[in-house]
């Protein structure tokens, strides 16, 4: 099996589960959004706990079970890619936090990568 390495971009997005955008929920609408602009793939991650700007605890245990829990974005690309999204973005994002950070990429697999 080959195994092909690269640097890349890593782009997480930390928003919350309720935000919405145009109807649909923001972290839906981002992901549509990066698959749109041919990102190479986007994950969304449930935060089972957390907190931001305003303090305000969001957990997932049952005695407080809230409905507005942590989310994840994390988009893995090329700079030249990545860049595509942030000015949609800086459109749908009201409230959260983005972060971007040079990695190394070690891919397994038989597809060759994308120019």
């Amino acid at each position: 099996m080959p195994k092909i390495a690269s640097s890349a971009r890593r782009l997480r997005i930390y928003i919350g589960e309720s935000d919405r955008w145009k109807g649909k929920s923001l972290y839906h609408a981002i992901v549509l959004k990066a698959k749109e602009l041919d990102l190479a793939g986007a994950s969304v991650f449930r935060g089972l706990m957390g907190y931001g700007a305003n303090s305000r605890i969001h957990t997932a245990k049952i005695v407080d079970l809230s409905s507005d829990l942590p989310v994840l974005i994390e988009i893995v690309d090329s700079e030249e890619h990545i860049a595509k999204l942030l000015p949609y973005l800086d459109e749908m994002v009201e409230e959260g936090m983005v972060t971007i950070d040079d990695i190394e990429v070690i891919k397994y697999g038989n597809k060759p990568p994308r120019k």
